[in-house]
């Protein structure tokens, strides 16, 4: 029989961001209690700051009735001369039945001992109270707290409980509280309980009392009203995700209203602005015509008919954090962007400090820059050096240390009204030095910058054993190496990661402990797939892994990835796959760096002279790319089978033998200099 379930829990106002983040779970959570005690079934979850609703439009009154079985010993084993043994005895004690009580089955090709036995499904009602109670424990909020006599905690107390089945009222407990038929409407509205004779009288209930139970109700008041004040006011509303969210979660009746700061307070960088509304208030910044004017906008809870009140109250509460800001703003000014003081801040035990970090940074982007000028990558070493030294700078302002967040972006504001005349990319340089995305990277002598900073971090940790296992990465070397490798390839910085972190100059500037250089590159290896989430992996370390050797020239495999994941891709691959295999597989005991030579004069089969000029002829051309040789290479298929159908290429004369293995060696030599297709999996 199936019946209508309400669950509320009602509690004080829970905090928006650890329900946030433990929303994904909430339902799985329900979900694996429902499975574990037989009575899974549809349902919905919705919350409020005061409540979290479990909703099932029906539901089982009672368990399914279902059998049990006991598989036993085989029988060969069980009975000895007809008389059980301790392992049938022991299996039926298991089984709280006498031995006579047991049958026979046949398990795995064997006969064994069998028992099978039918549980009658237990009534809801009686087990959903410690299912809820499961339920509630196994959710993780973070912090939690205790409340009266309770030695339990709870992120935060409940004040009220509420089960119903059908018409009925469950008998349910969770800290204290009794379930009883009442709930709680918005404050405002009304203070006292409300009586709920039936789970149809809850939702009226709320709606009249002006709880929007539905979250996506709320978030579509929200944005609705949005649009109305924008049209209203000529503005435009920023409408930030995470913070939406957080808006949906704090209110019940949501309402938006525009409110306004004073003028002068514009004098802040927009961003300030804009983090001091959002991270403290909970405000939505507003522009017009493209820029950010004096007004935010506030999504009240509150019930009233004249906001006005409202308004001035949270205008009034962001008057003296603008005001804090503006006074950081003027007198990091006046005191200039230096770095004095960073030589106090530790940045790691065995790394030294904030400006030892420095140091070793505009060492590395000076050998960037020799290496981006050896490949014809344009960025002045003056400018690297100088974005470099002023990076950090704002880790010692008044408005970073107030806003955390805030770090290279006030570096940037402080450093183009102190510098008006220098190279404008170094501003933007210090700006974009924590971002990890390509496309957030506007110049190469950004990128370059960028890339410095993250090689200095991750090689640093490496050299004094701070390596990144299961998934603890506490420094995000692995995002530290994506990033790498999205900006180098993003803005064409020549990086070979291997030959870079052997470079002595480069070697000198941490620990002596030589073993963290093949972990680094280990470690790269096993990020690059993230990094092509569309290319069958194999290919992958085919390029970049070869007979003990990495290459982790980032440009170069790129190519050669995209290559060769190219001509895979093609329908006639498979069958050229298998001709180049079986080269491989002649050539397995050859090394791939050495030049083979073919002697013409040793050849005893046109196969062998047909083979030999085409190859010639495809290693000698010239291409526009790697995918265009490779293809050419793969190409040789067709003289490749023929070889193979007429020559024996272990022959009896050594010297014929070398000789038609130097042939195909010469030929997989310049495929293995793309990839090594012997470790490609199909």
């Amino acid at each position: 029989m199936l019946k209508p379930l309400l669950i509320e829990i009602g509690v004080e106002e829970l905090p928006a961001v650890p329900l946030l983040k433990e929303l994904n779970e909430i339902e799985k959570k329900w979900a694996a209690v429902l499975e574990k005690n037989a009575l899974m079934g549809e349902f919905e979850f919705y919350y409020t700051p005061r409540r979290l609703v479990l909703w099932h439009r029906e539901f089982k009154t009672a368990q399914d009735d279902r059998t049990e079985e006991f598989f036993g010993a085989p029988v060969e084993i069980a009975l000895k001369d007809g008389v059980p043994t301790p392992a049938a005895l022991g299996f039926a004690k298991k089984c709280g039945v006498e031995f006579d009580q047991l049958s026979r089955a046949e398990k795995g090709g064997k006969e064994v001992l069998y028992y099978a036995r039918t549980l009658q499904g237990r009534p809801s009602a009686q087990i959903l109270g410690s299912m809820i109670e499961t339920w509630i424990k196994s959710l993780s909020f973070g912090k939690s707290m205790r409340w009266g006599s309770n030695t339990e905690s709870f992120i935060r107390p409940i004040r009220w409980l509420n089960v119903m089945l059908g018409e009925e009222q469950v008998e349910a407990e969770l800290f204290g509280v009794r379930s009883a038929p009442f709930t709680h409407v918005h404050r405002i509205s009304h203070f006292e309980p409300k009586p709920v004779a039936s789970i149809q009288s809850y939702f009226d209930i709320l709606k009249s009392g002006s709880v929007l139970l539905f979250p996506e109700e709320r978030r579509k008041r929200i944005l609705d009203q949005f649009a109305q004040l924008e049209k209203m006011h000529g503005i435009s509303i920023e409408v930030d995700a995470d913070l939406l969210d957080e808006v949906v979660a704090i209110t019940e009746y949501p309402t938006p209203l525009v409110g306004k700061f004073d003028e002068n307070f514009l004098e802040l960088p927009p961003e300030v602005i804009i983090t001091s509304m959002k991270e403290h208030q909970r405000y939505f910044p507003v522009f017009k015509d493209g820029k950010l004017i004096n007004a935010f906008v506030v999504v009240s809870n509150a019930l009233t008919e004249d906001f006005s009140k409202v308004v001035e109250g949270n205008e009034r509460v962001l008057r003296p954090r603008l005001s804090d800001a503006l006074f950081f703003y003027r007198n990091d000014l006046k005191k200039g962007l230096s770095t004095a003081g960073l030589e106090k801040v530790v940045f790691m035990n065995g790394l030294g400090t904030l400006a030892d970090k420095i140091e070793r940074e505009k060492k590395i982007v000076s050998e960037l820059a020799q290496t981006c000028s050896a490949h014809g990558v344009a960025v002045d070493e003056t400018s690297l050096v100088r974005a470099v030294e002023f990076a950090k700078a704002d880790l010692m302002s008044e408005m970073v240390y107030e806003f955390t967040e805030l770090q290279g972006l006030m570096g940037s504001y402080y450093y183009r009204s102190l510098y008006p005349n220098d190279n404008a990319e170094i501003a933007d340089a210090i700006k974009e030095q924590y971002r990890f995305s390509g496309e957030e990277i506007t110049t190469p002598l950004s990128a370059v910058v960028n890339i410095a900073m993250k090689l200095d971090t991750l090689i640093g940790m490496f050299s004094i054993g701070e390596i990144p296992t299961g998934s603890r990465d506490p420094f995000a070397l692995r995002r530290a190496v994506n990033g790498i490798i999205a900006i180098a390839l993003k803005h064409a910085v020549p990086l070979n990661i291997g030959e870079f972190i052997r470079r002595p100059s480069v070697a000198q500037l941490y620990p002596a402990n030589t073993d963290y250089i093949k972990n680094i590159e280990a470690f790269v290896v096993e990020r690059l797939p993230g990094a092509y989430p569309d290319i069958n992996p194999s290919i992958i370390h085919s390029v970049v892994s070869k007979e003990g050797s990495v290459n982790l020239d980032i440009i170069d495999i790129d190519r050669k990835i995209r290559a060769v994941a190219s001509i895979a891709s093609s329908d006639s691959f498979v069958d050229a796959f298998s001709t180049f295999k079986r080269v491989s597989n002649i050539l397995k005991d050859e090394a791939m760096d050495k030049a083979f030579s073919v002697d013409a004069a040793l050849f005893e089969n046109d196969a062998e002279r047909a083979l030999y000029t085409a190859a010639s002829s495809v290693i000698a051309a010239d291409y526009t790319s790697v995918e265009e040789r490779l293809d050419a290479l793969f190409g040789l298929k067709a003289p490749l089978d023929l070889f193979f159908d007429n020559v024996m290429v272990n022959a009896e004369d050594l010297n014929v033998r070398a000789n038609r293995k130097a042939l195909v060696g010469m030929i997989y030599r310049e495929i293995y200099a793309i990839a090594d297709i012997k470790n490609i999996t199909l």
